[in-house]
């Protein structure tokens, strides 16, 4: 493979707490050389283009820089209050602004501008996520002929949801400058592929596996991203975890333990887990004391209303469900704001007979592939799932249920808590077997394959801009 180039919002290279993805990314940079281009999440009085260079565990990163006009209107505004929700079929929660949309071009135009001397000819560049969706393009106009390939963390939402943003069928356009598009499941990829020929008139392969508009054509394939399975299982066997399951087995006196561990987001239906475990306890009093709930939900984007309104709603279930149901000897919610490091949360989630993942709609979430990698394989937990998360497609084995439903959830929780172990095991290793196999390196490999087998003599698109009015910051 050729030097690889990954383009992303913010750069997470190195540190105890980076992920599969961060690691998967990283040992692709080491073998392959290259850069990791960013936000390094620092602001700026005047964007200059000021690179700052670092090189952590032999591989390169390259950040800038934003003033607070961009992130106010490229992160806070278009990536986070339009498009997040919108993705995650929230249209009740997306704002549409002018100055959003423009502030996120504008952000995109000064990636494209500052990464451009970093490429160079053979380079293979990667583009991850919705915050970088008309990136190729701009890298395109500047006469970028590279491949360059972008991966979709998030839903692709359907047809209709996506008309309501008014800049859809520009964006998706502009996707064509791309030479593979990633999503992690079939289902976000047909529903690209129903936008493309229903709103602009494409035309999809009888495979799937290709659209055209235009003189244009763009690769497309679903595959999942995993996590590093043996690393986490490693984990979950390390002194750190260890400490942290007989902490949390000490303090459960007995009790089973159900954790959820979600990013504190409107997304991961954290309500509604709340109230499907108060149904539970209403409907099965004789379990009340046998079970708590531990919820690990650190804050996240705090400049966004609607993330402040979650966070408040939920202090206020957990207060009511604790006043309702709690005892001298018994508190049934947890409920704790603040981030851990992987190796305790692995101790966390070794400790817990049940795995609670719920989102009302995920791209993937890795949390649920975390928890069966860190069990015990003697006496593992059950996994409940929502079947609106990307893993759903793959872990068939756990519970499947509807957030939105506190019955579904409920029920699930008593089936979770009755299994016997040998129906307990077998489902874990049916899905322990996949989470191995189709592992973060499995997916960095399915990925830059499909980007080194794509052509390079295809037409450069034509680039439609989007609307910037009353956006640019002159400086």
């Amino acid at each position: 493979m050729s030097r690889l180039i990954v383009i992303s919002n913010r750069v997470s290279a190195g540190g105890g707490a980076a992920g599969g993805l961060a690691v998967a990314l990283m040992a692709a940079l080491r073998e392959n050389g290259g850069i990791w281009f960013g936000w390094s999440g620092g602001r700026t009085d005047q964007f200059t283009g000021h690179i700052n260079f670092h090189i952590e565990d032999d591989v390169r990163t390259a950040t800038i820089d934003l003033e607070d006009q961009d992130i106010e209107e490229y992160y806070n505004g278009y990536a986070n209050r339009t498009l997040w929700p919108l993705f995650h079929y929230r249209i009740d929660l997306a704002e549409y602004e002018r100055s959003f949309a423009g502030g996120y071009r504008r952000v995109n135009e000064r990636f494209a501008e500052t990464v451009l001397p970093l490429i160079e000819a053979e380079d293979s560049v990667w583009v991850q996520d919705y915050h970088m969706l008309p990136l190729g393009a701009d890298l395109r106009e500047r006469g970028v002929t590279n491949r360059i390939g972008f991966f979709l963390h998030i839903p692709w939402p359907p047809r209709k949801l996506l008309m309501t943003l008014p800049e859809a069928r520009e964006m998706v356009e502009m996707l064509f400058a791309y030479d593979l598009m990633g999503f992690h499941t079939q289902e976000w990829l047909d529903s690209f592929c129903d936008f493309v020929r229903e709103e602009l008139g494409g035309t999809i392969s009888d495979d799937g596996t290709t659209a055209t508009l235009g003189d244009r054509t763009l690769k497309l394939i679903a595959c999942p991203v995993g996590i590093d399975a043996r690393e986490f299982a490693d984990l979950a066997a390390s002194g750190t975890a260890r400490t942290t399951f007989r902490r949390v087995k000490d303090s459960a006196v007995g009790r089973a333990l159900m954790v959820g561990v979600d990013r504190l987001d409107y997304s991961k239906g954290l309500e509604e887990r709340f109230l499907g475990y108060e149904r539970f306890l209403t409907e099965h009093p004789e379990e009340r004391k046998e079970v708590v709930l531990l919820q690990i939900a650190p804050p996240s984007r705090g400049a966004v209303e609607s993330y402040q309104r979650i966070r408040t709603t939920l202090e206020g279930l957990a207060g009511r469900i604790n006043g309702a149901y709690a005892g001298l000897d018994w508190v049934p919610i947890r409920y704790v704001n603040q981030a851990y490091a992987r190796d305790m949360l692995a101790g966390v989630y070794r400790a817990s007979r049940i795995g609670l993942v719920t989102p009302l709609m995920d791209g993937m979430n890795l949390v649920a592939k975390e928890y069966i990698a860190a069990q015990d394989p003697a006496d593992p937990g059950v996994l409940i799932l929502s079947r609106f998360a990307g893993a759903a497609s793959q872990m068939k084995e756990a519970i499947l249920v509807n957030p939105h439903s506190a019955e579904e959830l409920s029920d699930a929780m008593l089936q979770a808590l009755v299994m016997p172990l040998e129906e307990r095991k077998r489902r874990w290793t049916i899905m322990m077997e996949d989470v191995q196999k189709r592992d973060v390196m499995w997916w960095l490999n399915e990925f830059t394959t499909a980007l080194d087998a794509c052509g390079r003599d295809e037409p450069s698109p034509k680039v439609v801009a989007l609307p910037t009015k009353g956006a640019v910051k002159t400086s």
